[in-house]
């Protein structure tokens, strides 16, 4: 499997579900943990939970990939799904501004909506 055609197809699956600021960061160079992050925002705790659980349904079905830890699900304001060479941040807004991952990471590409 390739991980640009994982990344290209969780970024399309947030997008048709109305996530916003979708950004894909590429981090290969600085860190072992994956080699990927998308980032992405909710309006709303409920969006959050879905727009994690159709990216986990998603995945499964395209690429037969179960999600390897999952983290936030119950609160809904970040939610981690970690597929190991890449990792998925849902935020709501107030979350996303906080922990501004961007600003850690670098500024990534953003993901045209």
């Amino acid at each position: 499997m390739e991980i640009e055609k994982l990344v290209k197809n969780i970024c399309d699956v947030l997008v048709n579900k109305k996530a916003r600021d979708v950004v894909k960061i590429n981090v290969t160079e600085k860190t072992s943990v994956a080699d990927y992050f998308i980032v992405a925002s909710g309006r709303s705790t409920s969006q959050v939970k879905a727009l994690a659980e159709h990216v986990e349904e998603e995945t499964e079905k395209n690429f037969g990939l179960s999600v390897k830890r999952r983290e936030g699900m119950t609160d809904g304001r970040w939610i981690v799904l970690d597929y190991g060479d890449v990792v998925v941040h849902i935020f709501n807004d107030e979350q996303r501004l906080f922990y501004h991952l961007e600003r850690l990471w670098g500024e990534g590409e953003k993901v045209e909506e």
